[in-house]
């Protein structure tokens, strides 16, 4: 048979030039296929566009291909897509290993797919009135934005961004409420704020601006109070609550109703456990010390009704299990006058949305929160969107006036605006670290990794930190193989690379420490077996605390510099020193090993980004039979593993935990600076990949470095990843910033 009789092969969608996959169902979802194969899109993304062909069998591919990369961007952290900016960058909107990929017949980029693809082409496309639609409505996709930047949402993100915007917008409107309480007068103020507030001698005329973000969320349904780790957040919130119940107990408030019903009801709140535990901390030492003479009749009944209990959001709403919703919500508001949210960076688009949902009307909300640090693990990055303006202030004539009348301070002209928005009319940011004073290294290396400045003065800002010779800052060069380095870090801190620490030097009252510390603690600290229970729980807590002296940081979860890798390559290294005994990692668990929570256990009480140690506790009868020894078995099983939990309600109490209960853990000598987010550390040490990656940003560097409250190393393995890292941002898609 010649070649021309021969029957042809039919062409297979995937072998088809990549643009075909833009005019045809059957080579886009082959195309789809292949990215899901390759980790770049997500099975669920490409079943959502599926989903979409199959009720609408008239949708063009181009809608498809939308559809399927909007759903992809909420695993990335975007609310959105963004269809210009995915032009521009189309392979930004995938997942792409950072390093490249190394495997055969890769599929194409969408960057090939979309070669010739135009804006206008793509909206027209998106003309489907069966499956997106402009606004309200029940379609399963929404175009929103302008004609020259269009965002494509899943429904469900687009109503989170619609309610904050529209509830936030309500509050700031807010004059007077539907029963006609107006704000406080700044008269009224005065004298109180005097009173919290009094003169400090190291601002030196400088306008005290915790004075003043307290006046300004005195006045407001909603306000936000943004600024850098040590700048006063927690220690102006609290003089805010005093503020406001002293109002709320004073005799021109009081009336005819008794004390008691006159007293707000104030919650606090934060997105983890661990933030949680350490605002409660934090709150208690402060409520405590604070001067109240004077701000009402009976002080000590002020002192009493600042509340110092700290509750996660998900506790706080009311999680129901297997679903989304909460308890608390418009229908079944919480019983609350005010609410504080601590760590805001760190609440999603939905939570956010939730919890303005459930709040009652006539409600404060206020945020606190680094604007700087990382976003919410979970799409959006709301306290960023809110608090975009907040550098410069853009308080109206108004706002200043009324500030100068309530604190007795005028407001830098540098940061007034004539056409200031009602937003920033409620945001106050603290501009005075009070941690991290000019003599610190932590500091100075945290506000040159975030300073808006050109690269070469960021650069040499950044090495001048590093070589400067600062106390409270070590810079650690690691290659992949050095893992005596590494080793030596982790066991011991390396105290002796701290100017401070050095032979020459004064000794520090406190030197930093490494691993080897808690476990000493553990060791040496141990009960006897016929101890009572508390004995036990104050060997936890000093462990616990103890553990709370270092932690190793990491950007990514694989690679021999991610979590996994450090994690075993600490355990081997403490080994080694005899600290701990995993018999030689066959035993998954052992005494000493420090386990994260990685998802919300409700049964036991756990949540997201708790921390606990594995020690090992008598068994019932030990007591009785470590007195006969020849009674014991020859394993040593007198003795058994129980993980000890703070118990996150406020108390010091010891939650017990038996390993076996505890479905959603990892080990963590090692974290992710994502995880450590809510957590102080006095001495941490980050740890940054040796290969470029787009993880690595200003963010995140400089979040892992404010996790130190003493000490900070900062280990580089690969040339130039620092200063890489400084000059990327996050740019997270939504529309809560315009």
């Amino acid at each position: 048979m010649t070649p021309s009789n021969r029957n042809p092969v039919p062409e297979r969608a995937s072998d088809r030039a990549p643009e075909h996959a833009l005019a045809d169902h059957a080579a886009l979802f082959a195309l789809l296929d292949r990215w899901v194969a390759r980790g770049w899109l997500r099975s669920l993304d490409r079943a959502f566009a599926t989903f979409l062909g199959r009720e609408v069998s008239e949708a063009s591919p181009l809608l498809l291909l939308a559809a399927a990369l909007a759903s992809h961007q909420l695993g990335r952290g975007h609310v959105c897509l963004d269809l210009a900016q995915t032009l521009a960058t189309p392979d930004l909107a995938l997942s792409l290993p950072p390093e490249g990929d190394s495997l055969e017949d890769p599929p194409p980029l969408p960057s090939r797919v979309m070669a010739a693809l135009d804006l206008d082409a793509w909206r027209a496309a998106l003309d489907q009135p069966e499956l997106i639609a402009s606004g309200p409505g029940s379609t399963p996709l929404v175009l929103a934005g302008s004609r020259d930047r269009p965002r494509l949402y899943l429904r469900r993100y687009w109503k989170h961004e619609q309610d904050i915007h529209t509830r936030i917008g309500d509050r700031l409107a807010e004059g007077a409420d539907a029963d006609g309480i107006e704000a406080p007068a700044a008269a009224r103020l005065r004298p109180i704020l005097d009173a919290l507030f009094p003169p400090r001698p190291d601002l030196d005329r400088q306008l005290d601006w915790q004075k003043a973000a307290c006046a300004l969320a005195g006045r407001s349904r909603f306000a936000v109070i943004t600024g850098g780790p040590g700048t006063g957040k927690t220690t102006t919130v609290v003089r805010l609550l005093a503020l406001l119940q002293a109002l709320a107990l004073s005799e021109e408030e009081r009336e005819n109703e008794s004390e008691g019903e006159q007293a707000l009801r104030i919650r606090l709140a934060a997105p983890t456990g661990k933030a949680a535990a350490r605002l409660n901390e934090s709150i208690a030492g402060q409520v405590a010390s604070l001067r109240l003479d004077g701000l009402a009749d009976d002080p000590e009944r002020l002192r009493d009704v600042i509340p110092k209990d700290v509750s996660t959001l998900h506790r706080l709403l009311g999680s129901r299990p297997d679903t989304r919703r909460f308890r608390h919500d418009r229908h079944n508001p919480l019983p609350l006058d005010v609410l504080v949210v601590d760590e805001a960076s760190m609440v999603d688009v939905g939570m956010m949305a939730a919890l303005l949902e459930a709040l009652p009307p006539r409600a404060r909300l206020v945020l606190l929160g680094d604007k700087d640090q990382l976003a919410s693990v979970e799409a959006g990055s709301v306290l960023g969107d809110l608090c975009a303006r907040a550098e410069g202030g853009h308080y109206t004539p108004a706002t200043a006036e009324w500030l100068a009348q309530a604190t007795g301070q005028p407001l830098p002209g540098d940061t007034l605006d004539a056409d200031g928005q009602p937003l920033d009319q409620a945001i106050a940011m603290l501009r005075v670290s009070h941690r991290f004073t000019a003599d610190s290294g932590i500091g100075q290396l945290a506000a040159a990794i975030n300073a808006d400045a050109e690269p070469t003065a960021k650069r040499r800002a950044i090495t001048t930190a590093l070589t400067a010779g600062f106390t409270d800052l070590s810079h650690l060069k690691l290659s992949a193989d050095d893992e005596r380095g590494l080793a030596r870090l982790a066991v011991t801190g390396c105290p002796e690379r701290f100017p401070q620490n050095q032979p020459n030097a004064r000794a520090a009252a406190e030197p930093p420490v490494g691993y080897r510390h808690f476990l000493s603690v553990m060791a040496e600290r141990r009960p006897a077996d016929d101890a009572d229970q508390d004995a036990f729980d104050d060997w936890a807590r000093a462990v616990l605390a103890a553990h709370g002296h270092f932690q190793l940081l990491c950007a990514l979860r694989r690679g021999p510099w991610g979590v996994e890798g450090l994690n075993e390559r600490v355990r081997q290294a403490l080994e080694r020193e005899k600290l701990i005994d995993s018999q030689d990692g066959r035993q998954r668990w052992y005494p000493g090993r420090p386990v994260l929570v990685t998802k919300n256990d409700y049964g036991l009480g756990l949540m997201n980004g708790d921390i606990g140690i594995t020690l090992d506790m008598p068994r019932p009868g030990a007591a009785h039979s470590a007195q006969r020894p020849n009674t014991a078995p020859a394993d040593g099983s007198r003795r058994l593993l129980r993980v000890a939990f703070p118990a996150g309600d406020g108390t010091d109490r010891i939650k017990w935990v038996l390993p076996s209960r505890l479905q959603a853990v990892e080990t963590v000598f090692a974290m992710t600076v994502h995880k450590s987010q809510g957590s102080e550390f006095t001495h941490a040490a980050l740890v940054l990949p040796d290969a470029p990656n787009p993880i690595l940003t200003r963010e995140l560097v400089y979040t892992g470095i404010t996790r130190a409250r003493h000490w900070l190393t900062l280990v580089e393995t690969g040339r130039g990843q620092l200063m890489d890292a400084a000059q990327r941002r996050v740019m997270r898609v939504s529309g809560l910033g315009g």
